[in-house]
């Protein structure tokens, strides 16, 4: 009886033990996502196509700023803007930085983040490529041929935009939904005819492979960026925030003085030619604003767009998506 007494307990021992090695593997496997337990965090989401974050990271300067106050940044790195806001909802980021569709995406998704602020038109810093001896030359032509593209993306609003100026019904092509990385691949073996892509992907691809720009995003769509914050984050720590977007700020104007020096600091970090990520850095503005009603209004052009495509289960109203003493 004592021994049984005994046996089970030991189980139960190792089994609390397992549970708990478990547990930490978790928690080791993901540590940009870790929530913050003895010391405020500030946990940041960004992309490696993102430079003016990158480079933020890089130069530490908001780092520096905020250790005064005892807050620690945290970074955690995206393939694109849909995963970053996947985390932002299951709260594991309190920033990022993201192109004009994911939000609509998240927000529909129930996500409860505000818009902080978005950098001004930037519309050719996307595009529609297809290789260079492809025999499509007009938008109409892409009717019933596979484009790859990331979908809820900035490029999932640009494609619908485009086919539509090109006369092409949302149901009359084939999208094929990769990941930039996964997009240029298929791209380069002709799995596709064209792929949907941003800066400075699109400007490696024009450079590298002779992919050839079928139409950019230029009158056309806005190609806005965005600021994201999770609401509640937003709510406890503003000055927080308008610290990250005056630092931001900076680094915009540093960028815009400076593009041969931010290749080149990039060039390590996003493994590109500085050349490439130059021409992909002058297709941007780095130039940002705090969200009013106008850009409101034209995310909302873009939720009711996807809702009647059945890309989002529900309407959505982006206004909603601000703090309550904001416009």
């Amino acid at each position: 009886m004592t021994d049984t007494i005994k046996n089970r307990h030991t189980r139960r021992h190792v089994l609390a033990m397992l549970s708990a090695v478990a547990a930490g593997a978790l928690v080791a496997g993901a540590p940009q996502l870790a929530r913050a337990e003895s010391r405020q965090q500030l946990r940041i989401g960004y992309q490696k196509a993102a430079s003016t974050l990158v480079l933020l990271k890089a130069h530490g300067t908001l780092e520096k700023r905020l250790a005064a106050q005892g807050i620690e940044v945290k970074w955690a790195e995206f393939a694109a803007g849909p995963q970053l806001l996947e985390a932002l909802n299951v709260g594991s980021v309190d920033f990022g930085y993201v192109g004009e569709a994911p939000p609509i995406v998240a927000q529909a998704a129930g996500a409860d983040f505000v818009y902080s602020a978005y950098e001004i038109p930037t519309p050719e810093a996307e595009s529609i490529l297809v290789p260079k001896h492809s025999a499509i030359t007009s938008l109409a032509e892409l009717k019933g041929k596979k484009i790859a593209f990331n979908k809820g993306s900035d490029v999932h609003w640009l494609v619908i935009s485009l086919l539509q100026k090109g006369g092409v019904g949302y149901s009359e092509f084939q999208p094929i939904y990769l990941a930039p990385a996964d997009a240029r691949a298929a791209f380069e073996r002709g799995a596709v005819d064209g792929w949907a892509i941003w800066d400075p992907f699109q400007s490696a691809a024009i450079r590298q492979i002779d992919a050839r720009v079928l139409a950019s995003g230029s009158g056309v769509v806005n190609h806005h960026q965005f600021f994201l914050s999770a609401r509640k984050y937003a709510e406890k720590n503003q000055a927080v925030v308008n610290a990250i977007l005056e630092e931001v700020g900076k680094e915009g104007q540093w960028i815009r003085a400076n593009y041969k020096e931010a290749a080149a600091q990039l060039a390590p970090i996003q493994g590109l030619d500085p050349e490439v990520i130059e021409t992909g850095l002058r297709h941007y503005a780095h130039i940002y604003k705090p969200v009013d009603s106008k850009v409101l209004d034209e995310q909302q052009k873009i939720a009711d767009t996807f809702y009647e495509l059945k890309l989002i289960p529900k309407k959505i109203s982006t206004h909603d998506a601000v703090l309550s003493n904001k416009t």
